[in-house]
Order: C-alpha cells, then structure tokens, then sequence
C-alpha cells in the first residue's frame, strides 16, 4: 500500500511563506510536511499517543522511564551517547516530555545535516516515577521493570503516532525520505487511550484541600470540572469566560483584591489538552493579609460568576477578542524549527488537518449558549478548591504518599458559599470598557535607505538614541528600549533594594491600564538593571507611543501607596528567603557571581535592608534616585528615523523638562560601570559552603574557569572547544560515572569576561570529590583534544560556522542581538561575519595551542575557581574538606569580599556618554 498525501487547504497566517504537505504512510502514521528555503536548522517531532495515563497501576512513572530510556541507543546508535554526540556535533539539540496521555520526542541539526539525523483516569497517578515505584515495589511484587519496560514498549504503533518534519528541501524530497525511514514503523493497531470522562466525581467536589507547601508564600486555586474546551474550539467560551475572570483592569476581580492588598496575581482559564476531560481554573498568589481574608476572595469570585450571568453574554466582547486573536495569528513571530515542530505536532492529535497550523487560536462562531453552559458549571456545587501556605502547619492531618506534603480535606458547600458572598468586598466590580489598544493602522513604513547596522541618530547631555529599521521582515511591529542609567541605583544594599522596590511598584501601578495594551499585542516590562532600571515596550507600532507615555508619565509622577508598598514588600521579603530553598546548583552560582563580580550585594544584606525598608524611607529615596539619570535608548522595526527621535525627544520633555522635575543629567564622571575580578593564573581558589537547606540531599560544585576578556579570535576558540567538550563531558560525568543529574559543561560571560563552567548536583558524592572528577576529566580530555583529527576539527568548525549564520527568526531576536552589543559595550554589530570570517582561517594547531594555553588543568594562563555547596548528607565530607591544609597552587576562600578586594578588575568595555568608539 502506496503513501497518501492528502490535498489539504490549510488555514495559515497570510505572512506564512513556507509550503505543507498532509502525508498519511501505509502503517497508518499521520504526518505533517513543512518545507522552508530560507530555513538554516532542520526539525523533527514524534508525539506517541501514550502517556502517564498508561501507566500500569504499581508501575507508576514507566511511561516516563520509556522515554528516558530510548535516548540511551538505537540500532543506529547503538553507543549510550552515539546519536547526542552526532546532534551536538551537528550544531544541534533534542529532547523530550512526557504528558498524561502523549510522549513526545523531538530534535534539530543543521539543515544539511536533516537526513542523517532523522534515520534512527488516571488523573490520580503519579507521573513522574521514583526508585520507590521503578524499582523497590516491583521488586517486592517480583516483577523484573526491564521486562515490564518493553511490554510498555509494545504501545507504541504507528497509528498511535504523529510526525512533523521540517526541512529546507522540497516537499517531495522530504515526503520521500519520510517514507523511506517511517514507512517501516509498525503497527499493532493499538487501542487509543480514553480517559474515562472527567475524573472528578461528586465525592471530589465541594471541597476546600488546605496543603502545607515547601517554600514561603500562600496560593490559592479554584477550579471546576468542565465540558472539554477543545469540543467547543471554534466558538471559544473557555477564552471568551477566561478574558473576563481573568481580566485585571479596574472593575476586575484582581483590580479589587490587589487594591486591598490581598493578591499578587491571578490566572484563569482552562485546559484544552484532552477531549475526555478539563478544568476551568482561577488561581492567585495571595499575600499574608488575602489568606487571612480567603473565604472573601473566593466569595467575590463567585460574585463576579454571577455578574457575568446577571449582564448576560456580550457580542462585542467575543467580536473584539475574535479580532485581536486573527490580528495576532496573521502577524505571529517566526520561530525556530524545534519549537514550530513541538508546537504544532500537538494540533494534529486534535483537530482536522486543515485546522493544524491554527489549532484552537481563531474562535470564530458567536454562541452565547455554549458561553452559558460552560458558565453554569462554575458552580458552588461543583466547586474544588486548593489553599496553600505555611500557616497550615500543625493543622493538617493526612499526608501525600509521594512526596509526602502534608495536608487536610474540608467540606464546602454551597450554603458556605453563598455566606462569603455576602461579606464579600463591596468594591465595584464590572465588565471591561472597549479595548483602546486594539490596533488599527498595519500598514508598513517607507524606509529610503538601507540600514545595516544600529547608528546613533541623536545625542544630547540627555540621552543617546540608537536606530534601525526593519530591513528583514516586514512587520507593523517596533522595539524600543530605554535604559535609565542611575549611579545611585545599588550604592548599598539599601539602595539596591529601594530601586528594585521602586521598579516592582511602577509596574504594580501600571497594571491595570496597560492590561488592555498587553492583550491587544503590546508588551511592555520594566525591570532591574546592574546601573539602573530599563524600560522595554513592544508590539504592534500603532498604538506603542500612547503606552510608552503613560509608562513615562507613571514614572515622573511616582508616589509611594503604603498599602501596595506593605504588599510588594512581603512578597519581595519571601522571594529573599525562598533562596534557601533553591536547588544547590543554584546557590553555588550565586556564591559564584559573589565572588567574581564588583559590589555585589549579599543576599542576607539586602534581605536585612528590605525588612527595615519602610514607605517614607522609599519616598524619600526614589527623587535621589533620579537625581542623576542618563538615557540610552534604542529603537527598531516599523518607524522612521523622524518618529523615533521624535518619541526620544518626547521623553526628555516629559520626564527632564516638567516643572518640578526631580530628574537631573548625569555628567559624564558619575557614569557607573561595574566590573569583574581577575583571577589568578596557575592558581585554583575555592569556597565551600554548607547549603542553605540541609534537609536537601544534594550537594553541588560549579567549577569555573576564567579565560579572557571579549576578543573575537578568543572567542571562537573558546566556542570551539565547548562545542567539542560539552556532549562528551555530559557523557563521562553524568551517563558513564552517574555523579548526578543535573550534570553541564558550558561558556559563560560575565560583563565580556568569557570563561567555562561545569556542573554538576550530586546526592551520591560531595563537592570535593565531583569536584575532583571534572579535574580528571579536563586530564583525559588532553587527550582527544590532541589526538583530534582533521576531519573531526572541520565538522566542528563547520558547525559552529552553520550555528553563527542561523538567521534571525524574528524582529525581537535581532534587536536583541543588537542591543546587547550596546548594553555591553561591545558595539561589535558586525560580530557573526567577523567570527565566521576568523572560524574559516583557523588552524587545528592554533585551536591546540590556545587549549593548552588556557584551558588544560595544569596550564599557565589557567584561572578556575570552584564553588563547593554542601548538603546535610555530606556534612562530615565537609567538616573534613575545611579543615585539610590546602594543596600547592590552591587558594581557599574563607572571607570572599576581602578575597575580591585583593584582586586587580578586568577593565570596562562601556565607554559611557561620549565616549563611544566604533571599531
């Protein structure tokens, strides 16, 4: 039996280029075809109808195991690590996940590398797996889990599965080299996995779970059981309800609680995963003072339920979201292959083939009745309700098998519901006002000249304006970022703290106007920088300039609200002291950036400055702040040059040139860099810590090893040799010696100081010993670095080559490549063709030279720190490793800013106002 390829009309973006082609193989194996010319990376996703769900019961987490277990070997690669090292090598990455009722297996190489490439209820389970349910109950049941392990194989049959393949050759060369390697696939007509309808019966309902979690903090979660979502995809009234309980302008249910200082955020909305079952949920963080006043939250949900019902369904509303939804789907962003792939391989489980590339994005039926069913579900009868926090302690009287957290079950019923409507807020609610950022104008502006590279358009005592149009995709879209650089940001720790304070308040207060802004297509964030704050604002050009004014505005008439202040204190107060609960690795690159960068500040430091914060103290601080502010902007995509000064212009105006103004130029002198320590050549330092969590198993290293500042030669063969080493250093320490997990070899920059890092998070040995293994490692790998043949050096250099020409994929990533190139201070814009032009001269002996110059354990330039993190179960190996005498060539890190003060700093590659050099 002959392949069929289907004549599907599928329904894609007007700004698609790229080609499709539905292909159904003799095995009974649907795939999706996608050929892109102007593609440089390949890519390929498998989804097999089984998941966790499939799990037998006993076996819990098989699923799982299977799929951990078929990256190991193949009949093509039948060495544990013969197909990672060919994708690595081949500028590539793969991965997969595990869900309730999917597996999904997917990968991406080089496009000319594709072919070679390509050739090798439930509810209540837990999913993950442990050596508890792999490896000691089988055992205790006599079931061997290798046997029990391929029987779960036998599941997977063609008809089970979907394929996407993406590539940059034709259809018809794609279609054949899927049924050359595909076509063999067998099929056992395996049965579908069917949930047995919802998983909650009348049993599960009604019911307020109170859990105790790990970390600080209260959450809290209303969900109901309703219709499957994706029954109802083209009439949407999941998205149409989830827009309204979900929206957080005024006259929301989170404007109201966020106002009394009850809630950090809220998300609403359903899963649309499975045609058996989904839940329709509405979850929020809630501060100290909203878990005191939870029945009050949950009763003006319920309120509001009841708002929607009483106003009935609005026409306008879907019609509204209905356009901005088509808007968003026409001029949806490029992404890269492997995402596209995973993305849509989902789709074809569960839509017709014309719907795949749209899935459920465009409801486009109006059905006030489908609206209003969902609608009734959401009923105190129906409800379950989970509550979270610590303040549970000693309450609670059942535990979770798995993970043992701690919990208690209550009853509620509806007559308990209707009691905390009425003492619900009183507050206001209603439905939101017409959408004023809904974008009108798409049309394209003229550009007269050709734009390489970002240039300076404008300079003043002021600000810099860096510009560059759109040249490459076309799109009614624009970028802007504008960086205030304030030396008085981070000072001290008390500085550093009220200027993070201050940016999280200016985003608060934002909130519930710019919400419309970010459901139409715009984004805007404000966040913390190393100098300063940044200000970055993106989307559709149309309506930008109205959003970056209200965000200057925001900015030049800051107050301090004592009530949002006590809330985004506390939150900031536990997300200081959830620190403690971060994985080891964590924290050992974290003692890292201690060591290694100038003035900055300890986390406990800043943690004791925040709690003596108060909102006078704040007030007072934020006109200091700004008394000294210089802007480096950046605009790019969809403008002309005029506009953009013009909108920089407008900024200086509004924020430097109002009566009143606390915000002052900075003079050139004041302008802030900050710096990296230069390590020691020939000399190994290390800090050992105990971890902050001793109940943790794991310990940690982070080994790191400074190479140079940021030189383009240097850089490639630094790049070189992480692409060789990464794959088999993962190999050799976690696979081959199974020292932990969480197991890496990569590059790392830190203010253009390039250097190389491993680590690694271990339950089974300590620091010290790890620490030792990556020592020997770097020793065996002397080896195969000099033993390297010609051959193997271009495939590698070829690869790198292939990954620095990758094209932009969409206009985001390509200001972001240039803006780092001004936020570092580099400026090097033309950097890929320099490199790439650099790659193609280097000689294999150059590349060994520099290895044994630099990298090498015993080598005269090298510089390494490691950072050593121990847990509970290796507290005496830690005991002992303080208190051995140091060995030749090492330098132990007792007092780490003495230690940075008697080192000399890389020098700063920002030059500052005035002070730009163009290479």
């Amino acid at each position: 039996m002959a392949a069929a390829a289907g004549n599907v009309e599928f329904i894609r973006a007007r700004s698609d280029k790229r080609e499709y082609r539905r292909l159904l193989l003799p095995n009974a194996l649907e795939c999706l075809l996608i050929s892109d010319a102007d593609t440089d990376k390949a890519a390929a996703c498998m989804e097999v109808g089984v998941g966790s769900f499939s799990d037998p019961e006993g076996l819990e987490g098989l699923a799982h195991f299977l799929e951990h277990m078929l990256f190991y070997a193949s009949e093509k690669y039948p060495g544990e690590q013969d197909y990672t090292k060919y994708i690595s090598e081949h500028g590539g990455s793969s991965n997969a996940f595990t869900s309730s009722e999917t597996t999904n297996f997917y990968f991406d190489v080089n496009a000319d590398n594709f072919e070679e490439a390509s050739k090798d209820h439930p509810y209540h389970k837990f999913s993950t797996g442990s050596w508890e349910t792999l490896e000691t109950k089988p055992k205790e049941r006599g079931l061997d889990i290798r046997l029990e392990l391929l029987k779960f194989y036998e599941n997977y049959s063609a008809n089970l599965m979907h394929l996407v393949v993406y590539g940059k050759e034709s259809l018809d060369c794609i279609q054949s080299l899927v049924e050359s390697l595909f076509s063999h696939v067998k099929n056992t007509d395996q049965i579908s996995f069917k949930c047995p309808s919802q998983p909650l019966s009348a049993e599960h309902l009604q019911l307020l779970v109170k859990a105790i979690p790990i970390i600080e903090g209260n959450y809290l979660k209303i969900s109901w059981p309703v219709t499957p979502n994706i029954q109802f995809y083209k009439e949407g009234p999941c998205r149409y309800l989830s827009h309204l309980i979900g929206h957080e302008g005024e006259g929301s249910i989170f404007h109201i609680i966020k106002e009394l200082g009850w809630a950090m955020d809220l998300v609403a909305g359903a899963g649309s995963d499975s045609n058996e079952y989904s839940f329709f949920s509405v979850g929020m963080r809630l501060t100290d003072a909203g878990h005191d006043h939870m029945e009050d939250i949950i009763g003006l949900v319920f309120k509001y339920l009841h708002l929607l019902k009483e106003d009935g369904i609005h026409e306008w509303i879907f019609d509204e979201l209905a356009s901005i939804n088509e808007t968003e789907f026409h001029y949806q962003d490029k992404v890269h292959p492997i995402s596209y792939v995973t993305a849509t391989v989902s789709s074809m489980r569960l839509f017709p083939p014309e719907e795949w590339l749209v899935g459920e994005s465009l409801p486009s039926k109006y059905a006030p009745n489908r609206i209003n069913m969902i609608l009734d579900e959401l009923s105190p009868e129906r409800v379950r309700i989970l509550c979270e926090s610590k303040k549970f302690e000693g309450s609670t009287n059942r535990a979770e098998p798995w993970y043992n957290t701690s919990y208690s079950i209550e009853n509620v019923t509806p007559y308990m519901i209707k009691q905390w409507i009425q003492k619900a807020p009183t507050e206001k609610l209603y439905l939101p006002k017409p959408n004023i950022f809904v974008p009108k104008d798409l049309s394209l502006k003229e550009v007269p000249d050709k734009v390489t590279f970002p240039t300076i358009l404008r300079k003043t005592p002021l600000s810099r304006l860096w510009y560059k149009p759109d040249m490459l995709f076309f799109t009614p879209k624009v970028y802007i970022i504008i960086d205030f650089h304030c030396p008085l940001s981070s000072h001290s720790p008390e500085a550093a703290v009220s200027t993070s304070l201050f940016v999280d308040l200016l985003v608060d207060y934002l909130n519930a106007y710019a919400y419309d802004a970010q459901i139409a297509g715009l984004f805007y964030s404000i966040y913390l920088t190393s100098t300063g704050f940044q200000v970055c604002v993106g989307g559709y050009n149309d309506k930008m300039r109205v959003l970056l004014h209200a965000i200057m505005k925001q900015i030049v008439n800051f107050v301090v609200k004592p009530n949002r202040f006590s809330a985004l204190k506390e939150t900031s107060v536990k997300d200081y002291q959830n620190f403690n609960f971060s994985q080891p690795y964590s924290q050992a690159s974290y003692y890292l950036s201690l060591i290694l960068e100038e003035k900055k500040w300890p986390l406990a430091e800043k943690l004791q400055a925040l709690s003596k914060l108060e909102s006078d103290s704040l007030a007072k601080f934020v006109p200091h702040l700004l008394s000294k502010t210089y802007l480096e902007c950046y605009v790019q995509g969809n403008i002309e040059p005029g506009e953009a000064e013009s909108i920089v212009q407008e900024i200086e105006d509004t924020i430097f040139n109002t009566p009143n103004s606390v915000f002052k130029p900075m003079s050139p002198s004041q302008y802030l860099v900050k710096r990296v320590i230069m390590l020691e050549k020939e000399i190994k330092c290390c800090y050992q810590i105990e971890g902050l969590n001793q109940k943790n198993e794991n310990s940690s290293v982070v080994q790191y090893i400074q190479v140079h500042q940021d030189d383009a030669l240097s850089n490639i063969k630094l790049e070189l040799f992480s692409l060789i080493s990464s794959q088999p250093a993962f190999n050799q320490l976690r696979t081959v010696e199974q020292l932990g997990y969480i197991t890496y070899l990569s590059l790392r920059s830190d203010r253009g100081v390039w250097a190389l890092e491993v680590v690694i998070q271990s339950t089974v040995k300590d620091p010290s010993y790890l620490d030792s293994r990556i020592d020997e490692f770097f020793k065996t790998f002397e080896s195969k670095i000099h033993e390297l043949s010609d051959k193997d050096f271009k495939r590698n250099v070829k690869s790198l080559i292939d990954s620095k020409l990758e094209k932009f994929k969409n206009l985001w990533e390509e200001s972001g490549f240039y803006w780092g190139e001004i936020e570092a201070g580099t400026l090097k814009f033309d950097r890929v063709e320099s490199e790439v032009a650099l790659l193609r001269e280097l000689k294999k002996e150059e590349f060994i030279e520099y290895f044994d110059e630099y990298i090498k354990v015993d080598a005269p330039q090298r510089r390494t720190v490691s950072v050593q993190v121990f847990s509970g179960n290796h507290s005496a190996e830690f005991k002992k490793a303080i208190a051995e005498a140091d060995p030749p060539k090492t330098c132990r890190i007792t007092d780490i800013f003495g230690f940075k003060r008697s080192r000399p700093l890389h020098r700063s590659l920002k030059g500052g106002p005035g002070l730009i050099t163009m290479d």
